[in-house]
């Protein structure tokens, strides 16, 4: 029961701004910054598929990814949702708690923003991709780097710890696979970072549905589409910031919103998000005489969709199940 009133209330809001945003692109991706105060980008839609599609498939078209498709549309099957079935795509987005600055790597979301530096003239923006990033055991390392080297079809020399994965399933890994062969899982563009053996890239079109999943030895992976994008407008020496973040909290207007995003069952990872844990970041988000509704964030934990929801006004409004954070 109260998975399905989150779900419904999901649908609502994406219903309710579907007829302000059917004129967008389909990936719809670059947004005009918001001002310091402002926290969120973007506006949760509702798209229907086509017979033949498969939830892999829409993600793609509308770039998001795998796992952020799936947690919003509980229910939905991955590989025949059916003709006319509505699917969520969860394209609101609170900014992760970090620098507004070169790009911004969150990995509990598997999403990456980045932060241009605008033209003379121009107002600035953030463009977001979804990305895919290592597994349990080849964990994406966290904190500041930089970029220090682009490369075009970059060949790849696999490290002695995945030539030793790959013998073992009965795969011997040459030495380099050169840039450009259909075999080189760096795809066709490489932003190297200042961790040694990592990087920022591309894939495969045979890979390329996986993105938005736990599978990489640690890169961050991206739509072959995404990484060109990418690719042609970050400078070296952009700074990186590879951040945590599985609960996000953020305003927009006198609204407080919160954002979870809990690994989904498959993943076989430990839950890392809270009650508790959600409450602490709502309230340190707070403003004077905000009111943080607990059964909302009950629920958001609960599910765990990755869409932001709102949770408090600056104004305390009537009625049980408030938690106050004034100071007095």
């Amino acid at each position: 029961m109260r998975k399905s009133m989150l779900t419904r209330l999901l649908l609502g809001l994406a219903l309710g701004a579907l007829g302000g945003l059917t004129g967008l692109v389909a990936r719809a991706e670059t947004f005009v910054l918001p001002p310091p105060d402002v926290d969120l980008v973007g506006g949760v839609r509702v798209v229907y598929a086509k017979q033949d599609d498969t939830i892999m498939e829409i993600a793609r078209r509308y770039g998001v990814g795998y796992d952020q498709i799936v947690k919003a549309n509980p229910g939905i099957s991955r590989w025949t949702p059916g003709e006319g079935t509505p699917i969520v795509l969860p394209s609101r987005y609170i900014l992760p708690n970090a620098p507004r600055d070169g790009m911004v790597l969150n990995i509990s979301e598997m999403r990456l923003y980045y932060y241009p530096k605008p033209e003379a003239g121009q107002k600035p923006v953030v463009i977001t991709y979804p990305v895919s990033i290592g597994r349990m055991d080849w964990k994406t390392p966290l904190g500041k780097t930089s970029v220090i080297d682009k490369r075009k079809n970059p060949p790849w020399y696999p490290p002695a710890s995945v030539k030793r994965e790959h013998a073992a399933d009965g795969e011997e890994l040459p030495d380099m696979i050169p840039g450009g062969d259909p075999e080189n899982p760096l795809g066709h563009y490489a932003l190297y970072l200042g961790i040694p053996g990592y990087r920022i890239h591309g894939t495969d079109e045979r890979k390329a549905l996986g993105i938005g999943m736990r599978v990489t030895h640690g890169c961050v992976r991206l739509y072959p589409e995404n990484i060109e994008q990418l690719f042609s407008i970050v400078p070296l020496g952009t700074p990186v910031y590879i951040v945590d973040q599985p609960i996000k909290a953020g305003w927009l207007a006198d609204t407080l919103f919160l954002e979870v995003h809990s690994p989904l069952e498959e993943d076989d990872l430990p839950m890392n998000v809270s009650v508790e844990g959600a409450v602490k970041v709502a309230k340190a988000k707070s403003r004077p005489e905000t009111a943080i509704d607990m059964q909302a964030i009950e629920l958001l934990v609960e599910q765990g969709s990755g869409i932001p929801v709102p949770i408090a006004s600056a104004v305390e409004p009537a009625g049980a199940g408030l938690v106050s954070t004034s100071p007095n």
